[in-house]
């Protein structure tokens, strides 16, 4: 079986005065001859060393240059970020000190978070960790937590939750490295256009109301005090601009980590989550769109379908012609409780490709024999009997289950189709496929072919971005050039509307087949 593995490295030792924000520098000490101010001997020497016209100190650094200075023979480590073309400088250590500069990426996830420390001076991954976005006492997707947020103390409690949580979080990665939160002077967050609302304590009432209009796109750079984040006091949050209120900052941070950007070949970047967000583009251009494709894919619709973790079913080998038995594999090799959107994907591929499932989505009886049952007038097939499971129930999927995977799948073409479509293309036409997300990580494309979600492309063209949000959140922390591009990708995204788009509902309609109403789409999905 075809598997996306995903490793994120950075090879080599950057060049602390050439590519980061780091920048050190040896000042010469004053004297009666050279009698210029601390700060304005500080900032010339930035100034050369960057090439810029202006440098800006905070008042609270100010303060502190004398001493600082003097304290380190004016050998001093700076590290500086851009806001609006102007360079700022928001902290100093001596350049003879061992601790790192420290920088955190964040994937502002709805359901996880992940935080990822790094050496700013060599780009270097200190440490990582994912937690669960503590808004979910609130409600499991965004759509209860800006409802939430319209109650007395909603949105406070939102914002709330979700900075203690983070703070909580930085100081035990930081722990982990040795480190202080105080240590922390740059901060990148990528995440969806509601998640960074509820972060910047922004009312986020008119994203889901028609004309759907966000408070802000491009929230630029913050300080970490003004949003309670607690690292150090001077630190700068970088937070992801969004083209709308569907389309938000996580997915630009993918398209920079993708590079699709600065080819000059045409791909597609699939992103996977609450939505299924598509960008399809190169350097010269980009479009994009969202559809609601993704619970289902998530192994969200179904009553065994779980999130991934000990004991989920992730993937599915094969299916006994004779005996009908499920040759499957569980998270940590034990007994399954659930499944997850890789194991889902791989099960109707199966279910389809063995004959037990129809062109329709539908359970055939002679097929499946003693592992149907009904219950309440729905059809269900027994996946793993109550003797083998980890619950001592039986672990089923019902037609309802399968009905809903197959309208999802169904939309995830289609999104593909009438995106390529729109500009003239077709999908055979595409060479690179890149897949974000843990949806990228562990789906077998070749199961995700024999459905009809994703296009019948030969299996190399499909590659596996890992957690792109992170990422692309990375990069700029470790790539000073990215800045810019950030702002270069978003005026060059277009955004197609698919909820007016008739050509899609009509595509929509011919996709809810297996694989497809044209089978000349799926030369390769042969059934038993």
């Amino acid at each position: 079986m075809f598997k996306f593995k995903f490793t994120f490295t950075f090879k080599g030792k950057r060049d602390m005065n050439t590519n980061s924000w780091i920048k050190t520098v040896s000042l010469a000490l004053p004297s009666l001859q050279d009698n210029t101010a601390d700060a304005d001997r500080l900032i010339t020497a930035l100034k050369q060393e960057l090439g810029a016209d202006a440098v800006k100190m905070d008042l609270l650094l100010l303060k502190q240059v004398p001493d600082l200075l003097r304290k380190w023979d004016y050998h001093v480590r700076c590290v500086l970020f851009k806001e609006q073309n102007q360079w700022i400088l928001t902290g100093m250590t001596a350049a003879r000190d061992p601790r790192p500069l420290a920088g955190l990426a964040v994937d502002l996830g709805t359901s996880r978070v992940v935080i990822r420390l790094l050496d700013l001076s060599t780009g270097g991954i200190l440490a990582e960790s994912t937690f669960d976005n503590p808004q979910i006492v609130i409600g499991p997707d965004v759509l209860a937590r800006i409802h939430h947020s319209e109650t007395e103390g909603g949105l406070e409690r939102n914002t709330r939750l979700i900075i203690e949580g983070l703070n909580c979080e930085i100081s035990k990665l930081c722990q982990t490295c040795k480190l202080e939160p105080d240590d922390v002077h740059l901060i990148s967050v990528a995440g969806n256009t509601a998640m960074t609302h509820l972060f910047m304590g922004l009312n986020p009432r008119w994203i889901i109301r028609e004309p759907y209009i966000p408070v802000v796109n491009h929230p630029g750079v913050l300080k970490a005090e003004e949003l309670g984040v607690r690292v150090n006091p001077l630190a700068r949050v970088m937070i992801f601009p969004n083209v709308g209120s569907y389309f938000g900052g996580d997915l630009i941070a993918g398209i920079l980590f993708s590079g699709m950007n600065t080819a000059e070949e045409t791909a597609i970047l699939l992103d996977v989550g609450t939505n299924a967000e598509v960008v399809l583009g190169n350097r010269h251009w980009l479009i994009a769109c969202a559809g609601a494709a993704g619970p289902a894919l998530e192994g969200g619709v179904s009553k065994m379908g779980m999130m991934a973790g000990p004991g989920v079913i992730e993937k599915i080998v094969g299916i006994d012609p004779d005996t009908r038995q499920f040759d499957l594999r569980t998270i940590g090799q034990t007994r399954p409780i659930g499944i997850c959107g890789s194991g889902m994907i791989d099960l109707a591929a199966h279910l389809f490709l063995s004959g037990m499932m129809d062109i329709r989505g539908k359970l055939v009886p002679k097929a499946c024999g003693e592992r149907l049952g009904e219950k309440a007038g729905i059809r269900h097939l027994v996946v793993v009997p109550a003797r083998d499971s980890g619950t001592s129930e039986d672990l089923i999927i019902s037609q309802a289950d399968l009905d809903s995977l197959i309208r999802s799948k169904a939309a995830m073409f289609t999104i593909l189709e009438t995106i390529t479509l729109s500009v003239g293309m077709s999908l055979n036409e595409i060479s690179t496929f890149y897949v974000a997300g843990t949806f990228g990580c562990f789906i077998n494309p070749t199961s995700a072919i024999s459905i009809g979600m994703i296009p019948d492309l030969p299996l190399d063209c499909y590659r596996p971005l890992g957690n792109s949000s992170l990422g692309g959140a990375t990069m700029v922390l470790t790539s000073p050039e990215s800045l810019a591009e950030i702002d270069a990708i978003r005026d060059r995204i277009t955004y197609l509307e698919l909820n007016v788009n008739q050509d899609f509902m009509n595509r929509f309609s011919a996709a809810k087949f297996l694989p497809h109403t044209n089978q000349s789409l799926f030369p390769s999905v042969h059934r038993l």
